[in-house]
């Protein structure tokens, strides 16, 4: 609805908003229950219940023709000592529906404050969606799972609404378990809202298949954050990568690593992915630990496409690596377009030899380089790795200021973007636009201090907040114009929503970043008669009030 903020606010002096100390998301955290162990083959249709709390112990597997159902709110553990996994082969089915308020949490069975990276497995979905290895591969991490085959719609379940925090094993040598790990898993499957964080390689890692995702959150691994090979060929809209400064793979660091295969090869599928709306983000200083390489490692003869992205603070930004990539970048097969990269040391580099002009292939298809992250207009709060911890559960405010130059320039324009997989979101580049914020609620952005002891409770207790003071409404009872009062301790996003006695929705006022200080909005005129609550939300806190419209 339209904005009804008022030109300006009360005439006082607005004080600086001052930075929050973080602050633990639980303070009191009870002695763990028994858990429900499950160890080897799930083989007939089973449930996972919210009142529990699961252990896996080893490597579990759900076999051929055996769906896993997951309520929401459920903890799910990986044992630290049999190093647990949880694996989806071919014909199984996990459905993971968890939602905003109650997400599913995987996670490791080692106290608040004592968890670390590779503490257990992570999650393995095969399917039966085409690749481009011969036969069917064995999906790498030792598990002795197989993927791959004819079906690109093939149906390896649902995981909505989950967070996997602290897996990643390499358990081989260049053979390691991702947080999540997708070998041929087809079109057929749903991935929307889920959160890798914490972990020892890759967070989110293809091996082909057709799969479509959105909303995907990449924090502090130590490897790779998107990683595509082996014809890959599916869509992702929408994705957050944070990285820790100090926590790097000796492999090399990326947001993008994509390779056709191992050996560059021109086998079909090609690995052809497209992502649109990413947001990568390797807080400042540049190249703290020097395992940290580039943004975008692109080799091996892939026609990955990335639209409407930002990426900033690596070392390098964008890698051409080989010839071949350079001759799918030249033919159009892999395509960059609108998106922006920031405070890179070495925007554009080429490896293999070669004469390919890399600054070129970029500036010439929309896309803008910027000296320095700052440059972007980004709040504080999005290079910090775990937040402000002032709200629950520790989510950084992720809305993008007025001011930002990413507030322009995106395009769907481009026929890969044409799908109707892609929603049409305007022209703000990056994973979020204006006040949006479609991390909150469910995402987990510290959870090293998170308690999960107690069944079905997988969200961290929200601080108290004396964040919104003096809430009032005037005059009130109102004949028509009235003014909504209230300061705001920090700089904060506002919404205020009003309802009526019933509880209906009536009117809603995006107000959009407020300066911390005293605030007036304007309460629609046009109400009749009656008695309406007026809420106003933060990030950290919602408050209401009553008014009374006497006409």
């Amino acid at each position: 609805m339209k904005k009804l903020l008022l030109p300006a606010l009360l005439a006082c002096a607005v004080a600086t908003a001052t930075p929050v100390a973080s602050v633990s998301a639980q303070t009191v955290c009870p002695a763990a229950p028994a858990t429900v162990a499950v160890s080897g083959a799930i083989t007939s249709n089973t449930t996972w219940t919210s009142d529990n709390i699961y252990l896996l112990n080893g490597f579990v597997f759900v076999e051929n023709g055996a769906v896993l159902t997951i309520q929401p709110g459920t903890i799910i553990k990986g044992d630290k000592a049999s190093k647990g996994a949880l694996i989806i082969r071919q014909g199984g089915r996990i459905e993971a529906n968890g939602t905003a308020a109650q997400p599913i949490v995987f996670t490791s069975n080692q106290p608040a404050g004592s968890r670390a990276r590779g503490d257990w497995g992570g999650l393995i979905l095969c399917g039966r969606a085409p690749v481009n290895q011969a036969g069917t591969p064995t999906i790498e991490g030792g598990v002795g799972a197989i993927y791959g085959g004819t079906d690109p719609n093939d149906n390896s379940g649902t995981l909505r609404y989950v967070r996997i925090e602290f897996p990643g094993i390499a358990f081989q040598p260049n053979s390691e378990i991702n947080g999540l790990t997708m070998g041929g898993v087809g079109a057929g499957t749903t991935i929307d809202y889920v959160q890798v964080a914490y972990c020892g390689d890759d967070s989110f890692e293809w091996f082909g298949g057709t799969v479509n995702a959105k909303h995907l959150i990449a924090i502090a691994a130590t490897d790779d954050d998107f990683d595509t090979d082996f014809g890959f060929q599916g869509k992702v809209q929408y994705g957050l990568v944070l990285r820790e400064p100090n926590s790097a793979d000796v492999s090399g660091s990326t947001a993008f690593e994509s390779d056709n295969d191992a050996a560059g090869s021109a086998l079909t599928p090609r690995t052809a992915p497209i992502f649109s709306n990413i947001t990568a983000i390797l807080p400042n200083p540049i190249g703290v630990t020097a395992n940290f390489t580039r943004s975008m490692h692109l080799r091996r003869n892939t026609s990955i496409s990335i639209f409407n992205s930002v990426l900033t603070g690596w070392p390098q930004g964008l890698t051409l690596d080989g010839s071949a990539v350079q001759a799918n970048a030249t033919g159009g097969t892999l395509v960059l377009k609108n998106n922006v990269m920031a405070g890179m040391g070495n925007p554009y580099t080429q490896q293999s030899g070669g004469t390919f002009d890399v600054q070129g292939f970029w500036l010439n298809s929309g896309n803008t380089t910027l000296p320095a992250s700052s440059d972007l207009g980004l709040n504080a709060d999005n290079f910090r790795v775990t937040g402000t911890c002032s709200n629950a559960p520790c989510v950084p405010d992720l809305a993008l200021p007025a001011g930002s130059v990413l507030n322009t320039g995106a395009s769907f324009a481009d026929a890969k973007l044409a799908d109707t997989f892609f929603e049409k979101t305007g022209t703000f580049r990056g994973a979020f636009g204006g006040t949006t914020n479609w991390a909150a609620g469910w995402s987990n952005f510290n959870p090293q201090t998170t308690c999960y002891n107690r069944p079905g409770v997988t969200l961290a207790a929200k601080p108290a907040s004396e964040q919104v003071q003096g809430l009032s409404v005037a005059p009130n009872p109102t004949a028509g114009a009235a003014l909504l009062s209230f300061t705001l301790q920090r700089a904060d996003v506002a919404t205020v929503r009003v309802a009526d006695a019933l509880g209906r929705q009536v009117a809603v006022i995006e107000a959009g970043r407020l300066s911390a200080g005293p605030q007036q909005l304007a309460l629609p005129s046009s109400l009749k008669n009656g008695v309406y609550i007026a809420t106003v939300t933060t990030n950290e806190v919602s408050q209401t009030v009553r008014f009374v419209v006497a006409k």
